[in-house]
């Protein structure tokens, strides 16, 4: 079995808590291991805090403020969260960064990069790693990063969908880049020479769940329990990621169908990840599932948490 490390996700989301338990051991089943869950702002640290405390052993507590939330911050939000870091000594920053995408036009972008920034110099103060969201800012981004860094701890670029232009100044700062569902949504051609200018130890693989659900074959992918947006046939196949089916018709039907934007990704679809990562760079997928793991113990092995000794 391909050993996996999820180095994003957000099992704390509304969506999907209910069924938290149920994920986390189907996507163990499966070979994922250790799960980085990222808080987004004050309203969930706490939950994400529980949930490390639940399961000590796979879930990495990731607290920090998204960019989409800095409007919502309380006056104290960042003594808040120095306290969780103090009172929890496994967890790194995140999910923080920069947005100048659709949603992210509608914060203030001097606010974003002022909480971006005290986030920054909080994770290099800490070194710990810091899991950073960045959409349409790459060039602030660098910016602010090269006036901060560089980040012994490791900055991990979060379902990066930048330039491989950009990749050699950010790994020289310290970065990770990390690959999720959305990278299918780039054209394959950018994918992959972006994908083949990562040094090799800075490549981490992601969930992203509940978001980011691969553009792969239906019959190939694992479903959230009680996900409504999803057609009963597919619910009923039960299939396992990354095990063959023979395309009878019910796979065939299933495969016809369309699912909405807001279908949930389940952390298992990990795998559908590494698949496609794994073809784009012309390498085993063993190969790259022991590399992606190896790299993601090394960042995550910080004092306070030697992950490698739970596996």
């Amino acid at each position: 079995m391909k050993k996996l490390f999820d180095s994003h996700c957000h099992l704390q989301d509304p969506r999907i808590y209910n069924v938290a338990p149920q994920l986390i051991r189907t996507a163990l089943d499966s070979g994922v291991l250790h799960f980085a869950v990222n808080g987004v702002s004050e309203k969930d640290w706490n939950l994400v805090k529980k949930m490390g405390e639940e399961y000590p052993s796979c879930i990495i507590p990731c607290f920090g403020l998204h960019p989409w939330y800095v409007a919502e911050r309380t006056p104290n939000w960042l003594n808040t969260l120095k306290d969780l870091f103090d009172s929890t000594p496994s967890a790194t920053i995140g999910e923080i960064g920069l947005d100048k995408g659709s949603r992210g036009k509608q914060i203030d972008f001097m606010d974003q990069t002022q909480v971006f920034r005290q986030q920054l110099e909080l994770a290099k103060e800490l070194q710990r790693p810091v899991s950073i969201h960045c959409v349409r800012a790459f060039g602030d981004l660098l910016e602010i990063m090269q006036c901060i860094g560089p980040f012994p701890g490791g900055a991990i670029l979060h379902s990066y969908l930048g330039s491989a232009e950009m990749v050699p100044a950010l790994a020289k700062l310290g970065a990770y880049f990390s690959f999720s569902g959305y990278l299918m949504s780039m054209k394959p051609n950018k994918a992959k020479k972006m994908l083949k200018s990562v040094p090799t130890e800075r490549i981490l693989l992601e969930s992203d769940s509940p978001d980011a659900l691969p553009n792969s074959n239906l019959g190939s992918l694992q479903w959230v329990p009680g996900d409504a947006s999803v057609p009963q046939v597919l619910h009923n196949q039960g299939r396992e990621p990354n095990v063959s089916n023979s395309m009878d018709c019910q796979s065939q039907a299933s495969d016809a169908l369309t699912l909405p934007k807001e279908t949930l990704n389940h952390p298992a679809n990990i795998h559908n990840v590494l698949s496609y990562v794994a073809s784009l760079l012309e390498m085993p997928e063993t190969e790259l599932a022991e590399i992606s793991y190896r790299n993601a113990l090394r960042l995550f092995s910080f004092p306070d948490l030697e992950v490698g000794g739970n596996t």
